[in-house]
């Protein structure tokens, strides 16, 4: 494709006048200057042709790097053939040949008026190079213009001189052409493709990096697909593929080594460009996660507000308007600002400039200055770092274009190895070795190996997937390999990839290694197996194992306890394992082991065989036994269940927090689920449902591989029924269609949950189903206790709603026999409510002030709300309407603060019914806090960190969490740091 050309007046303005000049008889040597692909040569073509018009005979040569053994080569180009020239020879270069040469051009000249074209005169021979010099200084008074194209550009070897360094002034006009700017760039994308949109149109810009040449071949290669096309950001899609034949002869004429930096600074780029996608992809999941979260919470706290007071404002943070006079930056402070911008730059260019010297062997200053060169022509711009980046990915993947597989290869591990050298971050050097070939380096495998672990570890299993596929292609012993196919196979189930991870489980299982890391790798392959629903076979595989190592009873200890917690899954199963691990623990007990041993202290609290203060002390003595690693995390997360279920939260909460930090974030295991849902259900206990709402979905989503509900659906349902949002808890409940759902607790759960909400709907005879069919499903697994699903009260307070009262009353009366024997305030307490409202009279009051009694030493505060509600509608319905209100009004306040939206409701229609109303409590700002939320928010606000506030309160730091999120929704706020302006209030 060709064009006029843009912005090269001044240098056709300059030519006329010279060849004005020259037909008036006085000559001069032009010489045009510029970077490749600036339009030196169509600038020439210009000239010449307009000299042709004025009457003057053109002489034209273009310098080859093919002539430059020849003597003269250049010069004879010019002169036409010259017959005593015809046998001259490498190595015939005189004064008298120069001389000859000379008068055949003044008798050319006396003539006619002459211009002298000589294109690329950097390529020229050195004796036509010296015949030229020696010519710019005796045409002054000849009608001659010569005029000579030279590239000027900034390469790593440093070039020779150019042909005008030993000329005064006086005897050379010298002009140099600049890049085209932007807007004359765009004007020829626009002359080409009228319709092109301005974001198309800068795309092209930036392609064509300032430069004439680049910027036309691309625009031919567009030709076949206009706007609204994208862009191509690879030459793949180009054709004919001009665009990529014109980078590659730029990057051949600046020579191998600016070509070699040109293409480091490619592949740099290239992994960083992946790096930023992913980051960028990252962001915007969690920007679409606090999104959804802060719509959650408006919604939420706009449900919660008393239907007889006005609804408090949720504050909305506008941006801050900025006053004018902040425009009127002093001088002084300006040029500050520019300084330290241009310094920031400088600093960033260098440091990028010393790692692509460090990997392509160039020298640092050289490379910074290309830096600088390139940038100033447009090739290169800075991004908001101030490092150089190509202008556009398709320049980018032109110049790396030129690389075959195994150079592009060579280059990142280059640029890998000079990165650790300098000590960037892991990840940085990781991400470059990804494009690496294998080579046996033992640095490169370390380096994967901990990027791995630090991506692991920061909740990116995909990056963590990525790096451990690159080092597995590394040459490796076998237990190497065994371990890092454990790794692999446990990051590829926990990023979604199931299918892939399941196989690498079995292939390291399957290699020769210690026995530790083999059960490592079984406990990471049955856990793996469980999640798809393969219960059975995943204790056949531990067990197999088992078997084979005689010789080491704390492994086998650990795989038994593994098959007994795994089992869970499938009652039949569990049933099973834990017939083999009781009877062993009655024979002999020391081959449970504590961790064993803490199983089946949880086997017998949910058979509703043990107190939780006896429970409790087996478990706190468990805990201070040495523990196997192994096994250790088997005990944390078995006594953190147990105290959940026994009211000890607090404690609860610092045993899954040091379970989970004992953790690898690289290696599957069954406790690590466990521990989050038991952090979960101390959330629920304690009634924190934005808490719950805020972290549960997505923690839902990554584990359902199955398809069925998993506890965290269970308790999402439950707090959108709570928060009122019952229309979302359908659609969630709706989600799931059980009856093809493998059998398991979770399950289990899902159903009470569902009960709740079909209640919650009026639904009550399919409430009734729901309840009994998970109690069905407990006690076929000898699930007896109210600890884990209350299911008896339940279906109780759902017989009384259907008229059955003899039935209701025999459910409550179990609940209550089962809650005295684990004897908690939270399960007696409800089951003291319910069985109050069955029993009636008298004794149904007593009943119903003792739940009431019982639970206001609960953390479990919606129960006591429950009871506030039941017991006030029983002193109610007995005439005693004074004391009545008092519960019901004790209840709604206490449900606004917890935000149970469904107890208020209920709270407020029971006050109508009973002739009361509410008094308006200060439901926002720093009076609703509590003293929990008080004291903690008052430390944050002295800038104490959680962790800082948890030791100092000696609560887990998810306990912190919760309060501050409480703390922040009362008073209005969404930042740490307004903490302080609203608690002075």
């Amino acid at each position: 494709m060709t064009g006029p050309l843009r912005e090269r007046e001044d240098a056709h303005a300059l030519l006329t006048a010279e060849a004005e000049r020259a037909r008036a008889g006085g000559g001069r040597l032009v010489l045009l200057r510029g970077a490749t692909g600036t339009g030196r040569s169509a600038v020439l073509e210009a000239a010449a042709a307009h000299a042709t018009h004025l009457g003057l005979r053109v002489l034209r040569a273009r310098c080859s790097p093919d002539d430059t053994a020849l003597p003269f080569s250049s010069v004879l180009h010019l002169l036409g053939s010259v017959p005593e020239f015809a046998d001259v020879g490498p190595g015939d270069d005189d004064r008298g040949s120069a001389a000859r040469l000379w008068r055949l051009l003044r008798s050319y000249a006396d003539e006619t008026p002459l211009m002298v074209a000589v294109d690329d005169v950097h390529l020229a021979d050195e004796a036509s190079r010296r015949w030229f010099v020696e010519a710019a200084r005796r045409i002054d008074r000849l009608p001659v213009l010569l005029v000579v194209t030279e590239r000027s550009q900034y390469d790593i070897d440093p070039r020779p001189a150019g042909l005008t360094h030993a000329l005064s002034p006086s005897v050379v006009r010298t002009h140099t052409l600049a890049p085209l700017t932007d807007n004359a760039s765009a004007d020829l994308v626009r002359a080409a493709f009228p319709t092109a949109s301005d974001r198309w149109t800068a795309d092209c810009v930036r392609a064509g990096a300032g430069s004439p040449l680049l910027l036309r071949a691309l625009l031919d290669d567009l030709d076949g697909a206009p706007p609204p096309t994208a862009v191509p950001r690879t030459c793949a899609a180009l054709y004919p593929g001009s665009y990529p034949a014109a980078v590659s002869w730029w990057l051949d004429s600046a020579g191998p080594a600016t070509a070699e930096v040109a293409r480091t600074l490619a592949a740099l780029e290239q992994a960083e460009r992946t790096d930023r996608k992913d980051r960028e992809a990252r962001t915007e999941r969690l920007e679409r996660t606090e999104e959804m979260q802060r719509a959650g919470r408006a919604e939420r706290a706009e449900g919660s507000v008393a239907r007889n007071a006005a609804p408090a404002p949720v504050p909305v943070l506008a941006p801050v308007p900025v006053p004018d006079t902040a425009h009127e930056v002093l001088p002084a402070a300006e040029a500050t600002a520019a300084a330290t911008t241009e310094t920031a730059t400088e600093a960033a260019t260098d440091t990028l400039a010393a790692l692509v010297a460090d990997a392509s062997g160039a020298d640092p200053a050289r490379v910074s200055g290309w830096f600088t060169a390139m940038t100033r022509l447009g090739v290169l711009r800075p991004d908001r770092a101030g490092r150089p980046r190509y202008a556009h990915p398709l320049l980018q993947d032109a110049v790396l274009g030129g690389w075959s597989t195994a150079r592009r290869q060579d280059a990142h591990r280059a640029v890998a190895q000079a990165m650790l050298r300098r000590g960037d971050h892991l990840d940085a050097v990781a991400r470059q070795l990804l494009g690496s070939a294998p080579a046996g380096l033992r640095w490169a495998l370390r380096v994967l190996r901990d990027a791995a672990t630090v991506a692991a570890r920061d909740a990116r299993p995909g990056d963590a997937v990525r790096y451990l596929r690159r080092a597995l292609q590394e040459p490796l012993p076998d237990d190497l390999r065994q371990r890092l196919l454990t790794e692999l196979g446990s990051l590829e189930y926990a990023s979604a990839d199931t299918p892939a991870g399941i196989p690498r489980l079995a292939e390291a299982l399957d290699l020769p290694a210690e026995p530790r890391d083999q059960v490592r790798t079984a406990i990471a392959l049955g856990t793996a197996l469980v999640g798809r629903g393969e219960v059975r076979t995943a204790v056949e595989v531990l067990r197999r194992l088992e078997a084979r190592l005689a010789g080491h009873p704390d492994l086998a200890r650990a795989l038994q306890t593994a098959s007994a917690l795994l089992s869970d899954q499938d009652q039949t199963v569990r049933r099973e394992a834990y017939r083999w691990l009781t009877d062993t623990a009655e024979r002999s007990p020391e081959l449970v082991g504590a961790s064993g041993q803490a199983l089946l202290v949880r086997y017998a609290a949910t058979a509703g065989e043990l107190p939780a203060q006896e429970a409790m002390r087996r478990l706190r003595t468990l805990l201070t036994e040495p523990a196997d690693p192994l096994a250790e995390p088997f005990l944390l997360g078995t006594a953190a269940a147990v105290a959940q279920w026994a009211d000890e939260l607090d404690e609860a909460e610092r045993l899954v927090e040091r379970g989970l930090a004992g953790q690898r974030p690289t290696l599957l295991h069954p406790m690590e689920q466990a521990l989050l849902d038991t952090r979960w259900d101390i959330a629920a206990a304690r009634g924190a449902y934005g808490t719950l709402l805020a972290a549960l979905p997505d923690a839902a989503r990554a584990r359902r591989t199955g398809g069925g509900p998993v506890n965290a659906d269970a308790h999402t349902l439950l707090a959108l029924v709570e928060t009122g949002r019952t229309q979302e808890a359908r659609r969630l409940a709706d989600t799931f269609d059980l009856r093809d759902t493998p059998d398991s607790w979770e399950l289990n759960r899902f159903l009470y949950a569902r009960g709740v909400l079909r209640f919650t709907e009026g639904d009550v005879a399919g409430a009734l189903h729901d309840f009994l069919e998970c109690g069905r499903r407990q006690s076929a697994r000898a699930v007896l206790s109210p600890v884990v699903t209350p299911w008896r009260t339940a279906a109780a307070e759902c017989r009384l709603a259907l008229g059955n009262p003899q039935e209701a009353l025999a459910l409550a009366t179990e609940e209550l026999r089962l809650a005295r024997v684990w004897n908690t305030p939270r399960t007696t307490g409800r089951a003291l409510r319910v069985l109050g409202r069955a029993t009636r009279g008298r004794r149904g009051l007593e009943l119903g002030a003792e739940a009431v009694a019982v639970l206001r030493d609960s953390p479990a505060e919606a129960e006591l709300v429950a009871s506030l509600l039941a017991h006030g509608r029983q002193l109610t319905d007995a005439g005693e309407r004074g004391r009545g209100r008092d519960h019901l009004r004790e209840g709604a306040e206490r449900a606004e603060r917890l935000g149970s939206v469904r107890l208020l409701n209920h709270a407020e229609q029971a006050l109508r019914t009973a002739g009361g109303r509410r008094t308006t409590p200060a439901h926002t700002g720093s009076g609703a806090l509590t003293g929990s939320e008080r004291r903690i928010a008052e430390l944050a606000a002295d800038g104490r960190t959680n962790t800082e506030i948890a030791d100092l309160l000696h609560v887990a730091r998810r306990t912190v969490e919760t309060h501050l999120t409480s703390a922040y929704r009362k008073l209005g706020i969404r930042r740490r740091g307004e903490l302080r302006g609203v608690l002075d209030d």
